[in-house]
């Protein structure tokens, strides 16, 4: 019998040291090669570490929440020989010495975001997907019943776009279809009974009532009336409460969330799934404790302060804000955007066959926007070195390939994961890019090498309702952008004033490589595209 120790390896470039989060093994467990060991914290990410052994564990070197470096043997492992007594709870002194395995560093051609090779790819582990519970809001009397027969009437999806149509309708869209609003038609009595099983029978509607009580003898017709107005008042009090639709009022349910509670960024005002998921997010460390949170005043004062120690993700992230903050001179700048056009786009490419199963929003046009207009400003996409030899000189390297950064918030601090030579992307490819970046950023699975060798990075702060801010340049960069959120505003046009989807885009740029002329360039050039995007077709 022969026990290894497993090293803890460099799992990004040129770590020193991690935290052990969790350990999911104990000793007298039996692992194979790439079971998982451990999870730990870096300076990039939470990280799950695999076993390079078979065996069983003998040691767990190392306690959850201490902070070691790089080399360090964390956990003991036997390799259970033919005719072993059983596993054995510590290294004979004949052991051999400490095994450090060929481990740990990401194949070098991760540009394309896949794992790596089957069998040793390094993979993050991110904050568990356990409903957040929230308080139960006080709603209206009555209100339960209405998104009852709201959802459950025949043709859900037809009468909830109805609704939608029907908020339009009170803030016009422009070019909305006329379709729209015609499906906002008053319900007749062969819909009701025709929905389906679930409904109450037409027979047993309520009847009509006047002051002295039930009408006696009402008449069919009357009858079918009364449905039809309680029906339209049904849908008429569903148009001042929060819009989404039935799939994703089931998953707001699963997940505990109050739609209430959630910016809605759909393109009538409606919440989205990616609203819940981005809003899930960013609760997942935050249990509503709002009632308890401040202490009791009985207490002193400095016995009422929680410390929470600076590690890891949010230790990384601060260093680098403060060194690019005083480093790099910043200056930003603003402008507003009609992206009626770019939303219209959207609404397209959704229904379009070649998207189906992918999400679409007005960020990755937002992103081929930014690629194109950086071609035509090619110093924004670049980086300012300054030279090893002391002698205080510099220059400006200019890169022929956009690693195009998306700003991610996660419970365990802000990630900027990139896409690699976004540049060749189609924009279906882009599509699938993003939404692959999003989904292993929201789940701490973002590899180190994707936040590594970044060109300039978009911030949707629009998705959290923002209209725009002053971003902090990523370091290595010279610019990044915050797209704000798109809303419905008067505009003028032709010389009238009409409402227009219009959004908010803020620059930020280092000031020794991007002066204000080509800065305010780059900008125009990217607003040009929202405002057209069949410019990107030139």
């Amino acid at each position: 019998m022969t026990v290894k120790k497993f090293n803890l390896p460099d799992v990004g470039e040129g770590l020193t040291e991690a935290e052990v989060v969790a350990w999911k093994v104990k000793p007298g467990d039996t692992v194979a090669i790439n079971d998982v060991l451990c999870e730990i914290e870096t300076a990039k990410s939470l990280v799950e570490l695999p076993s390079p052994f078979a065996g069983t564990v003998t040691e767990l070197l190392v306690e959850e929440g201490i902070t070691v470096e790089v080399g360090t043997a964390i956990i003991a492992v036997s390799d259970n020989q033919p005719g072993d007594a059983g596993p054995v709870t510590q290294a004979p002194a004949s052991a051999p010495a400490a095994d450090t395995p060929l481990y740990g560093k990401l194949p070098a051609d991760t540009d394309n975001g896949e794992n790596g090779p089957a069998g040793g790819p390094l993979v993050g582990s991110g904050p568990k997907a356990d409903a957040v519970k929230r308080r139960a809001r006080k709603r209206p009397a009555g209100a339960g019943e209405a998104t009852t027969v709201a959802e459950n009437a025949e043709g859900t999806v037809q009468d909830h776009q109805a609704v939608l149509a029907a908020q339009a309708a009170q803030a016009p869209v422009p070019h909305r279809p006329t379709s729209a609003r015609a499906a906002v038609a008053p319900v007749t009595q062969p819909q009701v009974t025709q929905a389906p099983a679930t409904q109450a029978p037409a027979t047993q509607a309520p009847e009509v009532t006047t002051s002295e009580g039930t009408a006696p003898g009402a008449s069919t017709a009357q009858t079918a009336a009364s449905r039809g107005a309680a029906i339209s008042g049904t849908i008429s009090g569903l148009v001042n409460k929060v819009l989404a639709k039935p799939p994703v009022r089931k998953f707001a349910r699963d997940l505990g969330i109050d739609l209430a509670d959630v910016v809605a960024t759909g393109q009538r005002g409606e919440v989205t799934r990616e609203d819940l998921v981005s809003y899930q997010a960013q609760r997942d460390a935050e249990l509503d404790q709002a009632e308890s949170f401040w202490g009791a005043s009985k207490k002193p004062q400095d016995q009422r302060i929680e410390r929470v120690p600076v590690k890891g993700v949010r230790k990384a992230t601060a260093k680098a804000m403060v060194e690019s903050a005083f480093t790099a001179p910043h200056v930003s700048i603003f402008v507003d955007v009609d992206a009626s056009r770019t939303m219209e786009f959207v609404k397209r490419l959704k229904v379009s066959r070649d998207f189906e199963g992918i999400k679409v929003s007005p960020l990755l046009i937002l992103a081929k926007a930014v690629i194109w207009a950086a071609a035509r400003n090619p110093s924004v996409n670049a980086t300012w070195v300054e030279n090893a030899d002391g002698n205080g000189g510099a220059e400006i390297q200019i890169k022929h390939f956009m690693n195009l950064g998306i700003a991610a918030a996660t419970p365990r601090g802000l990630m900027v994961p990139n896409i690699k030579d976004a540049q060749d992307l189609s924009l279906k490819e882009l599509a699938l890019a993003l939404n692959d970046l999003a989904t292993k950023a929201r789940a701490g699975k973002t590899q180190p090498a994707e936040m590594q060798g970044g060109s300039l990075t978009i911030t949707n702060i629009g998705a959290l309702g923002i209209d725009t801010g002053t971003p902090i340049i990523n370091p290595g960069e010279v610019a990044i952008i915050a797209f704000g959120t798109i809303k419905q505003k008067p505009w003028v046009l032709d010389g009238e004033v009409i409402p227009r989807w219009i959004t908010t885009l803020g620059g930020s740029f280092d000031h020794r490589v991007v002066d204000g002329d080509l800065s305010a360039r780059f900008m125009a050039d990217v607003a040009a595209i929202l405002e057209e995007p069949a410019l990107l077709l030139d």
